[in-house]
């Protein structure tokens, strides 16, 4: 069998669906979670951070949760901003299977889980939200988060969160250098929780 990384894009672990508590300060919800995807067994504690830590997003326009697994993240934007549309990007099959599905079950329509080819062209980010895959390696990394980062608008900004000991520090100072405002928000439990922007945008 070949090895299962939550980054495929057809899991090869045979699947088993089972329900896992997020719980926030402003929500609590059941989702659906399976093998083969991102933090199966319990909502990953970076993602709880970065939910916890970031400021409420805006309450219309297009929201980015991008790697978004079974959809805490995305789902969360949704309740939180329910006239905005939330894509939630994953390459994972049965993770996109899975956000629609708690999305549905939540009856929070206004999230969208497709694969990254499927986000339309034109569309421009006021908001996005990610726990990337630090383990697809450096180059892979840089070259995922360059690719939406450009989508941001003007007046965007996106969190990230990374485990300390994997790089936050490294990884603020080269988005930095790539000429972006980046800046640690909050470091909690071990993460931190950066915060991008344009570097053209107004000051704050």
């Amino acid at each position: 069998m070949p090895e299962d990384h939550y980054f495929s894009s057809a899991p090869a672990s045979a699947s088993k669906p089972h329900e896992v508590e997020l719980k926030l300060p402003d929500l609590q919800v059941t989702l659906l979670a399976d093998r083969g995807v991102f933090s199966s067994r319990t909502v990953d504690a970076g993602t709880v951070e970065l939910l916890r830590a970031t400021p409420p997003p805006p309450t219309g326009g297009h929201l980015l949760d991008l790697g978004c697994g079974y959809g805490p993240i995305a789902c969360s934007l949704a309740i939180r901003s329910p006239a905005a549309t939330v894509w939630a990007v994953d390459v994972n099959e049965r993770a996109l299977s899975l956000t629609s599905e708690n999305a549905g079950h939540l009856g929070a329509l206004n999230v969208k889980a497709v694969q990254p080819a499927q986000v339309p062209a034109g569309i421009t980010f006021d908001g996005i939200w990610s726990n990337p895959p630090i383990r697809i390696g450096k180059q892979a990394l840089h070259d995922l988060l360059m690719t939406w980062l450009i989508r941001l608008a003007p007046e965007g900004a996106a969190w990230l969160v990374v485990r300390q000991h994997l790089g936050g520090d490294s990884l603020t100072r080269w988005l930095c250098d790539e000429g972006w405002d980046a800046s640690k928000l909050a470091s909690r439990k071990g993460y931190r929780i950066l915060e991008v922007r344009p570097r053209t945008s107004e000051p704050r």
